[in-house]
């Protein structure tokens, strides 16, 4: 397994889903003992779906701002988790001058899925249960 970084970045597109469900996942199983932030391309529109589907698991992440990797208060970090193609390709730009290790964890977005309320619900789930999963092994954490 790979050492634990100090500070980690989870980036998407928006930084609306995945990015701040990952972030919220990582900061609820370590406390403070990591630095975790998150950050996207854009700055979308926090989604409702994310934020219930991780309050099922008691996780509050109500209060996230969504942001742009140009909004970052912090610009180094140990590790950039990306979550999207598009973040992939940007992390990659910006470590060029930077020792930063990316990792590239492509993520279905759940935003796609269209159906009853519960059918989207289950995609946002599904989501959710893979970062978590993902998190737990690869930062050695457990709830």
């Amino acid at each position: 397994m790979a050492p634990l970084p100090s500070s980690v970045l989870f980036a998407c597109t928006e930084n609306a889903v995945r990015s701040p469900m990952a972030e919220a996942i990582l900061k609820h199983l370590v406390g403070k003992r990591l630095y975790v932030d998150s950050a996207g391309l854009r700055a979308g529109t926090l989604d409702a779906m994310a934020v219930e589907v991780l309050q099922e698991i008691g996780i509050d992440a109500a209060k996230h701002k969504p942001k742009t990797f140009d909004q970052l208060e912090d610009g180094f970090y140990d590790l950039i988790v990306t979550l999207s193609p598009e973040a992939q390709h940007r992390a990659v730009e910006l470590t060029r001058t930077m020792a930063c290790d990316v990792e590239f964890w492509n993520t279905f977005d759940p935003t796609i899925v269209e159906g009853t309320r519960d059918q989207r619900l289950e995609a946002f789930r599904q989501v959710r249960d893979t970062l978590l999963k993902r998190i737990k092994e690869r930062f050695k954490a457990e709830s």
